[in-house]
């Protein structure tokens, strides 16, 4: 499980970059789509990458809200990050997706907050 969960870890922090990348390009070139997937799919590694590491099965959650309640179960820490500006979280991701900025923002921020907690608390180098 501990491979599994590095390469989780590995792909959210490209995914993260992706988002980045498109992020700040000029906003008439933004493609929101790249960054909301891009940041979803960040925040998804991230958390399951961390139930793995702590060698919980992730297969029967199926939303971001089910991943991170069951971290939060295994370290309180993770109130620190807050997912209230998710709209995704109660949905499975692949049923959603934002097309304005600042809400495509606010997920990369939390897949951003994601990795420097991760990092903080040397869960990832």
């Amino acid at each position: 499980m501990e491979t599994q969960a590095n390469k989780l870890f590995f792909d959210a922090v490209e995914k993260l970059n992706e988002a980045n990348e498109e992020l700040f390009r000029p906003e008439e070139d933004v493609v929101t789509y790249a960054i909301c997937k891009n940041a979803q799919f960040a925040i998804e590694n991230f958390l399951k990458g961390f139930l793995l590491k702590n060698e919980i099965d992730t297969s029967s959650y199926k939303t971001i809200e089910g991943l991170y309640e069951q971290c939060k179960s295994i370290n309180k820490k993770f109130e620190e990050i807050d997912l209230s500006e998710f709209g995704c979280k109660s949905h499975t991701l692949d049923s959603r997706y934002c097309n304005e900025v600042s809400k495509v923002r606010n997920c990369y921020e939390i897949a951003d907050n994601l990795d420097t907690f991760f990092r903080r608390e040397k869960i990832i180098n």
